[in-house]
């Protein structure tokens, strides 16, 4: 790959950021000609909007000239109109949202963070049944539409009292590859965007932060694995509550409007045995 504008240090960061990417691409089918054809799109896309003078539109040249993308390809690039909201599809903001009130709104917790096994139907828990938590938020979706869903997901169970349990502390679907495409491509964006903007961007930076060590055994790992997914959720369960109260008691105006994304990962894998310096002597 030749970039010569880049910043060195930068071009081997791109590919060891995009190897996960392309694994991904691999596995699902995908090849070097499609993924160059979406990338072009995107090229193209970011130009059009965050490239601007003067905020108007670029023309075709700049926008050539700014990518490297052909004239002609940009052209037919913006008739197509790529679509402009990074947002999460209306089923899955629906649903987190349908989970926070669970989580966090009495009568339908203990307390924050302790959700309560809900009556299926309304005539039996009335407004603190399922149907009266879906009926909380939303009175166009029935209930059952939306426990169908879930336990398609895995994101509830029905026990033998017709109760329904909720089986995640956040809306995280464990069955459905688009519900988890979405999730991808929503979180892994606003990471990258964290990332982008403390690189580029003069000010304060976006908090990021990682632990990592590269020589624990796997039962170590086994134990932080569990801790993280004990103790971090208690962790976003908490910025949750707090976001959900900031919310309920603010009111901007709706373009004053912003949204935030917290984020906390684990993730292990085989670390590579050091490669010997050519300089030492081994003996066996």
């Amino acid at each position: 790959m030749h970039l010569p504008s880049l910043p060195p240090s930068l071009l081997p960061a791109l590919k060891h950021v995009m190897r996960p990417l392309v694994r991904l691409i691999l596995k699902k089918g995908g090849t070097y000609a499609s993924f160059t054809d979406l990338l072009k799109e995107v090229f193209v896309d970011v130009a059009e909007r965050e490239f601007r003078l003067d905020d108007k539109p670029p023309t075709d040249s700049r926008i050539s000239l700014l990518t490297g993308v052909h004239r002609k390809d940009v052209r037919r690039l913006r008739a197509k109109a790529a679509g402009r909201a990074a947002i999460l599809p209306e089923n899955i903001s629906f649903g987190a949202h349908l989970v926070s009130v669970w989580l966090n709104s009495s009568p339908f917790c203990e307390e924050p963070g302790r959700p309560r096994p809900l009556d299926r139907l309304a005539s039996i828990g009335g407004d603190s049944s399922f149907d009266g938590l879906v009926a909380q938020v939303s009175k166009d979706i029935r209930a059952r539409v939306v426990l169908d869903e879930w336990l398609r997901l895995g994101i509830v169970r029905i026990d033998d009292q017709d109760r329904v349990h909720l089986e995640t502390m956040a809306f995280i679907p464990q069955k459905g590859f688009d519900e988890k495409a979405a999730y991808f491509r929503h979180n892994l964006h606003d990471h990258a965007c964290t990332a982008v903007h403390n690189l580029t961007e003069d000010g304060a930076p976006f908090f990021e932060r990682s632990v990592h060590y590269d020589s624990l055994s796997s039962t170590s790992v086994e134990q932080l694995r569990n801790a993280v997914s004990v103790e971090g959720m208690q962790v976003l369960i908490g910025f949750n509550q707090l976001a959900a109260e900031l919310e309920a008691r603010d009111a901007p105006a709706p373009d004053a409007r912003q949204r935030i994304t917290i984020g906390l990962y684990f993730y292990t894998e085989p670390n590579p045995p050091a490669v010997p310096n050519p300089t030492t002597v081994s003996s066996s």
